[in-house]
């Protein structure tokens, strides 16, 4: 049975060390190249002539029900992924959820009307759902504390690239002159697809899991694995007690209820849900899903409008690199507020830039769009996929991290699904309304978001103020975040939180 799970840690790996830990992380990418492929691709070929025909010129409700059903399966599935990711594991939950995408995505690229696209949207959804889910939380259990941050946001520039490949491959089958000028943007994301499946057969399992289901050597040889592959490794074996006494820790409290992290970790679980609720509302997929529309709503037309959204996605995923160096520099804190910033300054010029409508207005527009889509790049893009990993403990972290991405795909279909109401109906007004949203989610930030880089996931109950579980445990968490007055580099950067000390040995 071990052997099955674990994949054949009997065999000499091929990686070891750091170069194992990037191709778990760019491999696992591709789960979240197919979440940005698939939110992207829409929003090319919504404007192409050959889909408009094929699907008789649907209207706005209607582009916006096909675009958005995606986020209706992600919801549901992205729900059950953490009772799924405990029992079936993590990897295996990545190779159903790529499976899942390639059926989905085979719908669509065969469709032969408008309801059976929206039911290949909607299967493609509960592929991206269970993806989104899990990978976060795969990334972080593999991950070393002083890595963890550069290793997830390496992954979320998989998700941007996805985004950007579909842009272009939009932009360069627009002069294909027949369905397939649509079909084939489609049909390419079954292929990566594929390959994820296939490929998450090679990737070892995440040995949190593994130590939590008693596969304790496996889950030791997966950890000295990751460490360089010495069997006498000081820090992997530290690494492995240190996570068998956190099990050991949680299993006195043997309730892992929904009612039971809620009660117990009411903050923590809020505190990751509004993370992805405003990586929602602060706008990014107004303009991720529609970027064409809005660009055409500035002035420039047709393939032009593609191009311009080409141009601005390749800014993006340039964007999201300075991220992996800064994550474990600045912190979590200050990136998210710096990129709350400029998000809202950027969306009340696109906002000005539209109502004034001047001769410089298309310009100005893809000018605001690109600092605005920089900005979340490098902030509301990797991070709120980060930061629910680390703050949810290990026996409820799948349960955790599920509410917290099905909060992201809530938000996600209503932002998708009202979009092109809205851009009819309030027009410049929409840009304002989700500035707004970021003045909210900096000023969230600041008073209550704690600093957690460089803390290892089994000393994050330090960080919260909370003793270890215990069996007469059961009250809420103590989360003295208390600030202490010590200036405002101390307020922005964290240094005001309860004092995080790493717990030593006989502690």
């Amino acid at each position: 049975m071990p052997l099955a799970i674990a994949g054949n840690p009997g065999r000499p790996s091929l990686l070891v060390g750091q170069p194992l830990l990037y191709a778990i992380s760019c491999f696992a990418s591709l789960g979240v190249f197919l979440f940005g492929y698939d939110q992207g691709v829409m929003s090319g070929i919504i404007t192409g002539p050959y889909f408009r025909a094929y699907f008789h010129e649907p209207s706005r409700s209607k582009i916006g029900t096909m675009v958005a059903i995606l986020e209706v399966g992600a919801f549901v599935t992205s729900l059950l992924a953490g009772r799924l990711g405990d029992i079936l594991g993590r990897r295996r939950t990545l190779f159903l959820g790529a499976s899942v995408f390639v059926v989905g995505g085979a719908v669509q690229t065969a469709t032969t009307g408008y309801n059976v696209m929206v039911l290949g949207r909607l299967v493609s959804g509960a592929g991206v759902g269970l993806l989104s889910t899990i990978v976060p939380i795969y990334q972080s259990e593999v991950s070393p504390a002083n890595h963890r941050g550069k290793l997830a946001c390496i992954e979320f520039t998989g998700n941007i690239i996805g985004y950007a490949s579909s842009v272009w491959v939009d932009y360069f089958c627009s002069y294909i002159y027949s369905d397939w000028s649509w079909r084939l943007p489609l049909f390419f994301q079954c292929a990566i697809g594929a390959i994820l499946a296939l490929g998450s057969l090679l990737m070892p399992e995440s040995p949190r899991w593994l130590i939590d289901h008693d596969f304790d050597e496996i889950g030791k040889a997966v950890i000295i694995d990751l460490h360089g592959g010495d069997l006498n490794d000081e820090q992997a074996l530290h690494e492995f007690d240190e996570i068998k006494e956190a099990v050991m820790r949680e299993l006195e409290a043997p309730d892992r209820s929904y009612s039971m992290m809620w009660r117990k970790y009411k903050y923590r679980v809020l505190l990751a849900m509004s993370a992805q609720a405003f990586a929602q509302l602060n706008g990014i997929n107004v303009i991720s899903y529609y970027a064409p529309l809005v660009f055409e709503q500035a002035g420039w037309v047709g393939r032009d409008a593609l191009l311009m959204t080409g141009i601005n996605s390749l800014i993006y995923v340039a964007s999201t690199i300075p991220t992996w160096y800064l994550v474990d520099m600045w912190g979590r804190r200050l990136i998210l507020m710096t990129g709350a910033a400029l998000m809202c300054v950027a969306l009340v010029a696109t906002g000005w830039w539209m109502y004034v409508d001047q001769a410089i207005t298309p310009k100005a527009v893809v000018f605001c769009v690109i600092v605005f889509n920089a900005a979340f790049g490098y902030s509301w893009g990797p991070v709120p996929w980060l930061y629910p990993p680390e703050i949810m403990p290990l026996h409820v972290r799948a349960k955790g991290v599920s509410l917290s991405t099905a909060t992201n795909w809530f938000f996600n279909f209503i932002v998708g699904e009202i979009t092109p109401s809205l851009q009819e109906l309030i027009g410049w007004r929409l840009y304002t309304m989700h500035a707004f949203f970021c003045a909210c989610s900096l000023i969230f930030v600041y008073f209550l978001y704690p600093e957690t880089m460089g803390i290892p996931l089994e000393e994050m109950d330090a960080v919260f103020g909370e003793d270890p579980p215990s069996d007469d445990d059961d009250g809420s968490e103590t989360a003295s975040l208390a600030s202490k007055k010590q200036g405002w580099w101390a307020n922005v950067t964290g240094q005001n939180r309860t004092a995080y000390s790493p717990i030593q040995d006989g502690e």
